[in-house]
């Protein structure tokens, strides 16, 4: 066999790849760990046996994640088949896309009924509404969804504990609309047991099952229960705890709808998952193909045909992730956390907008979660790939990692007796607090870095003003819903107070020593850390190399106003000759709180380190404290 050149020649081999040295394992490690021992990580004479494991890191359901994958843990099986792995359906969406299902949270049907009309019009194929307490009345809703063609847009509710008056009143407007039962698609969003996690009563779960019996026997293609994970996953648990939590209430669903007399297969299609999609790419793929597994497996437990196993799933990029400062970046989570859903096989798709955790999306805003989903399908043509994720080493492993830790989860919830009983004991709640706690901890030390808020954040920003959302019902009775930003932004809120009370946003001065080559990434470093917290940043800029830098540096210091806190930048090299003497004379002036860029003093008197890795929010809550002088009522 023969194959052309670049130079219009021949050459023999059946590949290109074929005619270089195939590298060995061996080789790649011994590069590997050249380029650690450059890196300082390891010695010149270390020569671990697996260096790539100094690269590995770890989830928060403790599932390794490797540089390097060269095998599958298990076969998958095939699109459209038992597991349901590599998609629900065969052809996976390539015959007409995944659903683009556009969210309304209004609470006007009037402007509801617009925004609902303007997405049917540019893309969006369904329609998701929020309706029940503090949400759309149900008595409202055929206003909201006047001239919507109901037998091409299916309608999905999200409902609290009021699921019935809302179910009933989207079952009135189906009978109304003159469209034939059979045509009618959709989900009257019954979920008991979501009201019940997030406030702590409400877990009705036959009454959600004869609803669904009633619906099904009049709409055959109406679903009506909602087994929603997201919140676990707003609550800070990790992905197998969200996995492990909705399939444990997908089975509490089960057991009700057969309780009321319905077959298994039957029960089993009345359900559809919701999931949380994340900016993590590759573990949001992991998640959704993981959670297909785990319920055909339930299934297939059940006595149901193979068939019936097949999980309808809409992914719903990740309230948590979203931010209030610099909402801009929001688009690019969005983009990714779709993309995500849609390669890891959802059926169906909600972009939140990217204002999402400031207030009621605007035209504008609607617009781009809506084309950020054409984009994908029109432009990309994601959904033309059968399971494009499908074959890599790394997706199939972590979907098997991730569908072992969430069995597992699912089977611990089980031995509490069940969701219910999991969540009224307070165990579930436990669970899912070790891991926020976890995750907690990594923000703080901005190891889970969030790009506007923990890193390079603008404190020059303009403010998106939004009208206030309606919230979803939570409690202290239940798990808490989390964004996890939180802490950083409170810090931001409470430099715009001191702005609004002073005129001015707290401050910190950064001791420069030296040229600027050796200050500045430290300098840097410092600016980007407090101004996650809104405090600003003064540089004392260049100095001399010698004992005049002190003078120099207290000087600077007086004329900046004497900011409370003083940050020392610069090198190791510096430090040794310098950190000492210019901490001692910022001491003798008065400054009451010195820092230094660095993780050693280097024989200067100083109160603490900033580096990478510190707790950024001690050394942003430490700074606020030690502010002089604080405004009165600017706490």
């Amino acid at each position: 066999m023969t194959e052309a050149t670049v130079d219009g020649g021949t050459s023999t081999g059946s590949t290109f790849a074929g005619q270089f040295p195939q590298p060995t394992r061996d080789q790649w490690q011994r590069l590997v760990a050249g380029v650690l021992r450059k890196s300082k990580v390891l010695g010149e004479n270390d020569a671990p046996e697996r260096p790539e494991d100094l690269l590995a890191t770890t989830t928060y359901d403790g599932v390794t994640l490797s540089p390097l994958y060269t095998e599958a843990a298990a076969r998958p099986g095939l699109p459209g088949l038992s597991p349901f792995v590599r998609g629900s359906r065969a052809a996976g969406h390539a015959a007409d896309g995944w659903d683009v299902r556009q969210a309304h949270a209004d609470t006007d049907p009037a402007r509801a009924n617009e925004s609902v009309r303007a997405d049917l019009e540019n893309g969006v194929t369904s329609v998701f509404l929020y309706v029940g307490a503090d949400a759309l009345a149900p008595g409202d809703l055929a206003r909201a969804l006047d001239g919507v063609l109901l037998d091409l847009a299916p309608v999905a509710l999200a409902t609290g504990a009021d699921f019935v008056p809302a179910a009933d009143a989207l079952l009135a407007v189906f009978r109304a609309s003159g469209v034939a039962p059979a045509e009618l698609r959709g989900n009257l969003g019954a979920d008991p047991i979501s009201s019940h996690a997030r406030t702590g009563s409400g877990a009705d779960l036959p009454a959600a099952a004869r609803l669904a019996a009633r619906a099904h026997a009049e709409f055959a293609g109406i679903q009506a229960i909602v087994a929603d994970g997201q919140p676990y996953h707003e609550a800070g648990g990790s992905d197998g705890q969200e996995l492990g939590a909705a399939t444990a209430a997908g089975v509490a669903y089960l057991r009700a709808l057969t309780a009321a007399g319905l077959d298994v297969d039957t029960a089993l299609g009345l359900i559809e998952f919701r999931f949380a999609a994340t900016a993590e790419q590759f573990p949001t793929i992991a998640k959704l193909r993981a959670a297909r597994r785990l319920w055909a497996r339930v299934a297939q437990a059940s006595g149901a045909s193979p068939a019936a196993g097949a999980q309808r799933q809409h992914a719903l990029t990740s309230w948590a992730m979203t931010t209030r400062r610099d909402p801009w970046v929001n688009m690019l989570r969005t983009t990714v956390a779709s993309f995500a859903a849609g390669v890891g096989g959802a059926d169906a798709v909600t972009v939140r907008s990217f204002d999402a955790a400031i207030g009621l999306p605007d035209a504008f805003s609607r617009r781009i979660a809506r084309n950020t989903q054409a984009l994908l399908l029109e432009e990309s043509h994601l959904a033309q790939v059968i399971d494009p994720a499908g074959g890599s080493w790394f997706v199939e492993q972590l979907t098997d990692d991730l569908a072992r830790a969430g069995w597992a989860f699912f089977q611990e919830i089980e031995r509490q007796g069940g969701i219910v009983a999991a969540l009224d004991s307070g165990w579930l709640a436990e669970r899912l607090a070790e891991v926020r706690a976890e995750r907690d901890r990594a923000i703080a030390t901005r190891t889970d870095p969030i790009t506007g808020v923990s890193e390079f954040p603008n404190l020059t920003e303009a403010p998106v003003v939004r009208e206030p959302a309606p919230d979803i019902p939570v409690s202290a009775a239940g798990l808490p819903r989390v964004r996890y930003a939180e802490a950083y932004e409170a810090l931001r809120d409470r430099s715009d107070e001191l702005l609004a009370a002073t005129g001015a946003r707290p401050t910190v001065f950064l001791a420069t020593l030296g040229p600027l080559a050796q200050y500045t990434a430290r300098a840097g470093f410092a600016a980007n850390l407090f101004a996650a917290g809104g405090i600003a940043t003064v540089e004392a800029g260049t100095t001399e190399s010698d004992e005049s830098a002190a003078e120099a540096i207290v000087a600077r210091w007086i004329d900046a106003g004497r900011p409370a806190t003083v940050v020392l930048t610069s090198s190791e090299k510096l430090y040794a000759t310098l950190a000492a003497p210019v901490a001692a004379a910022l001491r003798a002036a008065g400054a009451g709180r010195i820092l230094l860029a660095g993780q050693k003093a280097h024989g200067a008197d100083v109160d603490g380190y900033v580096y990478s890795g510190c707790d950024a929010l001690d050394v942003l809550h430490t700074t606020y404290d030690n502010l002089s002088p604080t405004p009165e009522g600017a706490k």
